[in-house]
């Protein structure tokens, strides 16, 4: 009887255990009957591996990519109309390289130097946001207290005093990142040359190790590298309008730092949602330092807030109307995992890779249930 008793319990557990076993093996034979879904899932996760493993290692090679995908919008269409492919190549590095000049020579130096004035001109915005807020228990007693104004004020210098040290860090590892910049000057137009010069020959090369059944591999790619094409150039075009029109409204504001501004502001479409909240706080502390509670610092914040409301409402929809619409939280919750995965590699491809796995759901072969 005892024998019995134990082994009862065991019964449940066991066809739990086997209920489970038969629904993975459903799912199995739904989703990765077809070899050709197989070969797509291994080829995904060697991406994968190879992204996680080896990204630093390749972020030169990932950085001529988007290059060359933004210089062959330029190429493609010219070379349809039986302009010789070389001629085009030669023209448009041509042009890359007069671009890339005028950017490390001209733009660089004037950011990096409005950059090192805004650290040294950052304890005299706090110490005047400090009075501002010092008197706000005179001005509103019934609101804040003269003890919560003290927190506030010890927050603030704890975090400034930790921004110090972090800035200091970076200047000692300062020789190594121009190391690491020299490097990346030589190389990367190196790749993005050879990449648009012998484009049909890496593609046919890259093609030669796959396995003969990648017809949905194949399909996946045409889908992909059509969106990600428009992508990397829809957004070079977006961050290019956004930083001038945002450098020439602050230039004629009589903003500080415009040029520096203007970059963050430029950069921060990158991050869909999440940039332009960030970029809002050094805007808003450069304009109140100059300014305080007045009406210019109003009418550039109203200009700020014009731009951003233009660049979501019209800007977007017209530079990526061709990309695969997501919702908002999608892109989100895209920028999160990928950026946490891939660091600024992530975040620069969220979209993209948000619309991947899009894709992948959609054209994904699943066989039908057996009949019973």
């Amino acid at each position: 009887m005892r024998k019995g008793r134990e082994r009862m319990p065991r019964q449940p557990a066991r066809r739990a255990l086997a209920f489970m076993t038969e629904i993975i093996s459903r799912w199995i034979k739904k989703y990765f009957s077809d070899p050709q879904a197989i070969i797509l899932a291994l080829l995904l996760v060697f991406g994968f591996v190879v992204v996680v493993f080896f990204g630093d290692m390749l972020a030169p090679v990932l950085a001529s990519i988007v290059i060359a995908y933004l210089l062959e919008g330029l190429i493609s269409p010219l070379e349809r109309r039986g302009v010789p492919r070389m001629l085009l190549v030669l023209a448009v590095f041509v042009a890359f390289l007069t671009l890339l000049v005028l950017f490390f020579f001209g733009l660089v130096p004037r950011v990096t130097t409005q950059a090192a004035q805004l650290v040294q001109d950052l304890p005299n915005m706090i110490d005047k946001g400090q009075n501002m807020l010092s008197r706000l228990p005179e001005l509103y007693p019934r609101f804040i207290s003269e003890a919560q104004i003290q927190q506030i004020m010890s927050g603030i210098e704890s975090s400034a005093a930790a921004l110090g040290k972090k800035a200091l860090s970076m200047s000692l590892t300062t020789i190594m990142s121009i190391v690491t910049m020299l490097l990346y000057l030589v190389l990367v137009p190196v790749l993005v040359f050879f990449m648009l010069k012998d484009k049909k020959t890496i593609l046919a090369w890259i093609t030669s190790l796959l396995p003969p059944e990648r017809g949905l591999a194949e399909r996946v790619w045409h889908e992909m590298d059509h969106q990600i094409g428009n992508y990397v150039r829809g957004k070079f075009a977006e961050i290019v309008v956004v930083g001038v029109v945002t450098y020439v409204v602050f230039a004629l504001m009589h903003l500080k730092y415009a040029m520096l501004l203007a970059v963050l502001v430029g950069l921060s479409v990158i991050v869909p949602y999440i940039g332009a909240v960030v970029v809002t706080l050094p805007v808003l502390l450069v304009a109140f330092s100059l300014w305080g509670w007045t009406t210019d610092f109003a009418y550039v914040m109203l200009a700020y807030t014009i731009i951003q409301i233009l660049d979501g409402y019209v800007l977007v929809p017209w530079l990526f109307s061709e990309a695969v619409n997501l919702h908002p939280v999608a892109i989100i919750v895209a920028i999160l995992m990928f950026g946490g995965i891939w660091g600024f590699w992530g975040v620069f491809f969220a979209i993209p890779l948000a619309t991947l796995v899009k894709v992948l759901i959609a054209v994904w072969p699943r066989s039908r249930p057996a009949e019973v």
